[in-house]
């Protein structure tokens, strides 16, 4: 089980040894991530932008805003109770002979800009103490959701700096010393987990037929204080002759077939890679 990370960058940390033993989740190396890290934080920047952004849209203005508005309006009505009031009495002096068309006139034109400037401070009020237009807060939600998503991309090649075991293994290589520039891709450490060992063995031609893909087998070994068990689970469909000689029916001893077999991972632990072995049908 060749282990690497997805990213390239400078091997920072090495936490392994060859031969070591690792649990499962244990860490195995780190890669230098100096860049990600800076790409997180601008990304984690632009996502609170766009969510204060669009916070504010759903708020509407300000309560300090909102009373300057206010304000302005009574100032407005007020501004349009006066020219009521000088309307009325030009119009007065001007059924008396008192006053001039002119200064009549001028009063109204006062009076319909003051009317004006109270029902325009009272739009901007209604509008103040609304949220923002559905259009502009779908606008703010889609830039919140595209900082999410460049967020999520910026932290992918980060969580991948740091790679831990997969499987409860044995350390069988380590490729990359710290310091060392790691490509993409490349391997760093090779994980030999018990489960993945096997039994490599040749059948002779006479015994093919007791050594099928399911058959159990005995696996003897130098050392070993019993026979191991285990259980074939692949036989070659291609004949090997050791040594090569010319077929015939008198040589068929000579004709064998490449076979494995499979070991529980607590029988597997007995056997040590590359280590000869006898292999028998089990009885």
């Amino acid at each position: 089980m060749r282990v690497a990370a997805p990213v390239a960058g400078q091997l920072q940390e090495l936490h392994v040894r060859r031969g070591d033993r690792v649990e499962r989740g244990a860490a195995l190396f780190v890669l230098e991530s100096g860049r990600e890290q800076a790409a997180m934080a601008e990304a984690q920047a632009q996502l609170e932008t766009a969510q204060a952004q669009l916070a504010d849209l759903r708020k509407g203005k300000r309560a300090e805003e909102i009373a300057v508005i206010r304000a302005q309006l009574v100032q407005a009505q007020a501004q349009l109770q006066l020219a009521e009031a000088q309307e009325k009495r030009q119009q007065d002096l001007r059924r008396r002979g008192l006053a001039s068309a002119e200064q009549l006139d001028q009063a109204q034109t006062e009076l319909e800009r003051a009317q004006a400037r109270v029902v325009e401070l009272g739009a901007q009020l209604r509008t103040a103490e609304l949220a923002a237009r559905s259009d502009a807060i779908r606008a703010a939600e889609g830039k919140v959701r595209a900082a999410q998503a460049q967020l999520e991309q910026a932290a992918w090649p980060y969580a991948h700096k740091a790679v831990a075991a997969p499987e409860a293994a044995e350390v069988e290589d380590v490729y990359y010393r710290a310091g060392e520039w790691v490509a993409g891709g490349a391997p760093v450490v090779s994980l030999l987990p018990p489960q993945n060992r096997i039994v490599r063995f040749y059948v002779p031609e006479p015994a093919l037929a007791r050594m099928r893909v399911g058959a159990a087998v005995l696996v003897h070994c130098d050392g070993c204080a019993a026979p191991v068990p285990a259980r074939i689970r692949f036989v070659a469909g291609q004949a090997e002759y050791t040594p090569p000689v010319i077929y015939s029916r008198e040589r068929r001893e000579t004709l064998v077939f490449r076979a494995e077999a499979g070991l529980d991972a607590a029988d597997a632990a007995k056997l040590h890679p590359g280590q000869p072995v006898d292999v028998v049908p089990a009885p």
